[in-house]
């Protein structure tokens, strides 16, 4: 059975309500709640408004991206967001929502999302103390760079699976 979360960096929410989109690909859905599950949840471990990239390995990866973006990288996945960032990423206090199963159908494969157009009540929060810490227990990569701009660029034209978030704030 897959589990289902929600990041937030509210800790007292009690339900969360369909509420519409706000990213421009998704506008045409009605009012949603958004989920993710364990695999992709890292995507997410990040404060609300960081932008960033994120990147994995997918079957129809081709030796020629996979050899460029993830080169001698033993990580499974890469997440790469702009160095502005560091002290907010590290005094970052972010909470894990776990959702129950019921209602969520899957959105996005390549992004991982799952979305329910019904108000949902979290099973539990849990509260992430060291978002750098849970990022390399889960093997990721985060990388911080000047700019995620064309890094954004060039793995929206790779054969990579991926996802852009929070591009909107990037400089």
């Amino acid at each position: 059975m897959k589990r289902f979360y929600h990041i937030s960096d509210n800790p007292r929410i009690k339900i969360f309500e369909p509420r519409a989109p706000m990213a421009s690909q998704y506008r045409m859905l009605p009012d949603v709640v958004f989920a993710i599950t364990g695999e992709l949840l890292h995507n997410y471990l990040l404060p609300r408004d960081c932008p960033r990239v994120t990147y994995y390995i997918g079957p129809q990866t081709s030796a020629a991206d996979r050899q460029y973006f993830f080169g001698h990288s033993t990580a499974t996945y890469i997440v790469a967001v702009e160095a502005a960032w560091l002290k907010r990423i590290q005094q970052a206090i972010i909470y894990c929502y776990e959702f129950p199963p019921d209602n969520f159908y899957l959105l996005d494969k390549c992004a991982g999302y799952y979305i329910s157009e019904k108000t949902v009540a979290p099973l539990q929060v849990k509260p992430i103390y060291n978002v750098m810490d849970e990022m390399l227990k889960r093997n990721v990569e985060l990388r911080f760079m000047p700019s995620i701009i064309s890094l954004a660029s060039a793995v929206k034209d790779s054969s990579l699976n991926f996802s852009l978030i929070r591009m909107l704030y990037a400089r």
